[in-house]
């Protein structure tokens, strides 16, 4: 069913730092049908970017909706994105993730950034991209190579945050 809802990897699942491997034309059929499965799931997290990674999936596929709650939905499906430029100009963002549910940390990024991709017919586009979006991007980007936004976080914050949500998690397993 193309709106079955794919379970998100929680850290410290060891695929979570893998790297994914570029989408090829053998991959294009399981690719049109993962798509719509990952926006499923992001919507329904919610989220506002995916990587296939995140579901155990190692493609370079990324899905993206930036839409806020009382606008209409816009998502995007990257397929073999890339960051191809990034500003000198860097600003500081709030991040979450969905695979480290509840831990969210200020980040410093590149403010602007030229991303390149393929839609799922093959097209090529290419976007410039500054404030959320390039953020988002990056950050998606980043989980097709195996790091995570923590990664970005001094060795003592990333430990404080990362012992919080094995606290959680062990919690939230004695409740389930």
């Amino acid at each position: 069913m193309a709106d079955e809802l794919l379970p998100i990897l929680i850290f410290p699942d060891a695929r979570l730092r893998q790297k994914a491997r570029p989408v090829t034309a053998a991959d294009a059929d399981a690719v049109r049908a993962l798509a719509p499965r990952m926006l499923a799931s992001m919507y329904a997290a919610p989220g506002i970017g995916l990587a296939a990674p995140q579901l155990g999936e190692l493609l370079r596929l990324v899905v993206v909706d930036l839409a806020g709650k009382d606008e209409p939905r816009a998502p995007m499906v990257l397929v073999n994105p890339e960051i191809v430029a990034v500003s000198q100009e860097r600003e500081v963002r709030e991040e979450g993730c969905l695979s480290l549910p509840g831990q969210y940390a200020d980040v410093e990024r590149p403010a602007r950034v030229k991303a390149r991709w393929q839609e799922l017919d093959g097209t090529k586009r290419e976007m410039e991209a500054d404030g959320l979006l390039a953020t988002c991007l990056q950050h998606e980007v980043d989980h097709l190579d195996g790091k995570l936004f923590v990664d970005y976080l001094s060795a003592l914050k990333r430990n404080m945050l990362l012992r919080k949500l094995a606290k959680e998690q062990k919690a939230k397993a004695r409740e389930d």
